[in-house]
């Protein structure tokens, strides 16, 4: 008799041995391309859903959002990925709310994705968040500002990692009041009509009170908006002491230009500015006094091996949404080393731990576990006198960071009263 027509008794009846191992055969091939195993899931790829618009009127913004988020992928790739595993990310543009939503969940179901990352639109942030919290995913919201999100609208799967609205408008109003620009004066607000401007009007309005400053018009402008002559005029009508802008995108760019067109007299502050739209401007049409959550002439070792590494790979100076998704993937990427992999549930835990991050600034940063705030450092910077400069990178001047090295970090953000993100 053959060996292999030995029979062998098990709890499902009489087989033989060639059957047996035919058996053992099979049940190896599902267990390696068919249902998920615990093992090959610490063994494979980290699948990183990555959104951000790259069309639109934050178009721009996205594009460098890509090149930051993926340029952190490949050096913690390079250096061994986490514990062996490497990242792969996944970007795709997230063009608007309903959008950003369905392919989120796309990304979750199809690409199995292990947590969702990106996104600069505080709208299209909200509608990722609640795809996230359905799903129990981590989703780590890297540009977006609005209050609310770390407010009544936050969740305990969502951690933000941009400056919020009340920070913008802190770090920008400590050097108007530090100027005389605040106490007595008069100001005309022009405010991007969707969450993000509406929640930003709220927060200057509220500064304004509280520091002397008297609102006298304020006009909601439609995204789509690139025609500003109307709203200019109803300026020149007001004759407001400082007109101050909380406009998104490249409706800064279109505004500025046509304003320096106008050549109105009342200066120019703004809540809100990314170092693109600045850039875009062009010499001469940018003016006053501006918040930024980090700028490439800051002045820190790990800041400036960055840009040199930027400049390197992509032969431009990084904008900040560059650096912002860059610290974050590496804020992930530590993260998934301290706990081990990607699950959701752990990476919450160790975020919500207090744990601290160096984000390239003089300060660590970590996240406020009450409404998964980012906590850092913040800065106003200037547009240089005219004829000081010729090139639009040489444009604008730094300020010291807000708040100062002897104050908390948090002086600077609002309460958390209102957030129910802890989990």
């Amino acid at each position: 008799m053959n060996n292999d027509d030995l029979k062998t008794k098990s709890g499902f009846g009489t087989v033989s041995r060639r059957s047996a191992l035919k058996m053992g055969v099979g049940l190896a091939a599902v267990s390696a391309i068919g249902m998920p195993t615990i093992l090959r899931a610490q063994e494979g790829p980290i699948r990183i859903g990555h959104l951000t618009p790259m069309t639109g009127f934050l178009g721009t913004l996205g594009q460098w959002a890509v090149e930051g988020i993926q340029m952190a992928a490949e050096e913690i790739n390079a250096a061994g990925g986490i514990k062996g595993r490497m990242l792969e990310v996944s970007s795709e543009d997230s063009i608007n709310p309903e959008s950003a939503a369905t392919k989120a969940q796309r990304l979750l179901e199809r690409d199995k994705v292990d947590f969702l990352m990106g996104e600069i639109s505080s709208a299209s942030a909200l509608a990722i968040s609640e795809v996230a919290t359905r799903n129990k995913k981590l989703f780590m919201a890297l540009g977006p500002r609005s209050d609310v999100l770390r407010g009544d609208r936050c969740s305990p799967y969502m951690f933000c990692t941009d400056i919020p609205n009340t920070v913008m408008v802190n770090a920008v109003g400590s050097a108007l009041k530090r100027d005389g620009m605040v106490d007595g004066k008069k100001f005309f607000t022009i405010t991007s009509d969707y969450v993000f401007g509406h929640d930003l009007l709220a927060a200057a309005k509220n500064f304004l009170s509280a520091n002397g400053g008297e609102l006298i018009g304020d006009e909601l402008v439609a995204t789509d908006v690139t025609d500003f002559s109307a709203f200019i005029l109803k300026i020149r009508q007001a004759r407001p002491d400082v007109v101050c802008l909380n406009l998104a995108g490249n409706q800064v760019t279109n505004f500025v230009k046509q304003y320096a067109e106008f050549g109105l007299p009342f200066p120019t502050v703004g809540f809100n500015l990314n170092t693109a739209d600045a850039w875009a401007a062009g010499v001469g049409n940018l003016a006053g006094t501006w918040p930024t959550v980090w700028y490439d002439t800051l002045q820190t070792p790990g800041s400036q091996a960055f840009v040199k590494a930027f400049q390197t790979k992509y032969g431009k100076t990084p904008e900040n949404h560059a650096w912002i998704e860059y610290i974050a993937l590496k804020i992930a990427a530590q993260a998934m080393t301290e706990t081990g992999g990607a699950n959701t549930a752990d990476m919450v835990s160790y975020f919500e731990s207090g744990a601290k991050f160096d984000i390239l600034k003089d300060r660590p940063a970590y996240f406020r576990a009450a409404d998964h705030q980012l906590i850092q450092e913040a800065y106003p910077f200037a547009v240089k006198p005219s004829g000081s400069y010729s090139d639009v990178h040489d444009m604008m001047q730094l300020g010291a960071a807000v708040p100062g090295p002897n104050e908390p970090l948090e002086a600077i953000y609002p309460s958390t009263d209102m957030a129910t993100c802890k989990a």
